[in-house]
């Protein structure tokens, strides 16, 4: 507590953003990576829809920003994570990804539609703890904690 309160004197915020992704994406535009797996994720035409989708979809509605999806394997999504061409990846990961070094991975929950009972885990950029924060949050609040 006493270091928090001797932080946020000196301007900084706890958790942070170095690349600023929250900001970035409230108002703005969420960047989403996602594969097509079952009931999960699956390809409508051009855009993915399912429980995952919808549930990336309302947290961006929650931040004001307009989900744009890219459907690509699950390694190609990493590396565009990676190179900052992705603020989220979301689909069938589970807290076993092997993803664990190059991305911030959220709790698991279970309980989502189509996952029978697996539980899942989506992944955002390292070090983007603001970001991974408020979608836990989000998370938290539509689906539960684990």
């Amino acid at each position: 507590m006493l270091i928090a309160a001797l932080l946020s004197g000196c301007g900084i915020t706890v958790p942070s953003d170095p690349d600023g992704t929250l900001n970035a994406v409230t108002g703005g535009e969420l960047r989403v990576g996602t594969s097509p797996d079952g009931d999960l994720v699956e390809l409508s035409g051009d855009e993915p829809r399912g429980p995952v989708v919808d549930l990336v979809d309302g947290f961006a509605a929650h931040l004001d920003a307009e989900t744009t999806w890219t459907v690509a394997s699950e390694e190609t999504l990493v590396r565009m994570l990676e190179q900052g061409d992705l603020d989220l990846i979301a689909g069938a990961l589970t807290p076993d990804t092997p993803w664990i070094d190059k991305a911030g991975v959220t709790r698991g929950y279970p309980g989502i539609d189509g996952a029978g009972d697996r539980e899942l885990v989506m992944l955002v950029p390292l070090g983007e703890n603001a970001f991974l924060s408020a979608l836990e949050s989000y998370l938290d609040r539509k689906v539960g904690s684990p």
